[in-house]
């Protein structure tokens, strides 16, 4: 499986299983931290992130909230995805910054 991680205005391309909550934000926190001196593997657990994938090969996105918001080419990518009936899946904060996720169901029309 192939899908689109989303974290504010940056986003990943990965090979794998569509990631529950709390490996989401573990991935997001692997890739999204840099450390000067770290070299950062492309692999992390069951994902991989994929260089060059067929956006009609996408089959789950996630979004993790972030500082900034997601960009106008990710933001048309969601589109199509949702119009192709891909579930996109969104975290959250909740209260007292728990993450909560919602789910975006393809509309029907």
């Amino acid at each position: 499986m192939v899908g689109i991680l989303i974290h504010g205005n940056n986003h990943f391309i990965l090979s794998g299983p569509l990631p529950d909550d709390s490996a989401a934000l573990a991935l997001v926190r692997h890739w999204s931290i840099v450390q000067i001196g770290e070299a950062k593997s492309s692999s992390f657990g069951q994902w991989q992130i994929r260089s060059k994938e067929f956006r009609e090969n996408l089959e789950w996105a996630v979004i993790v909230p972030g500082d900034r918001e997601t960009s106008p080419g990710v933001t048309q990518l969601l589109g199509e995805l949702s119009a192709r009936g891909v579930t996109i899946r969104r975290l959250s904060s909740g209260a007292a910054g728990k993450e909560q996720r919602k789910e975006q169901r393809p509309s029907r029309g």
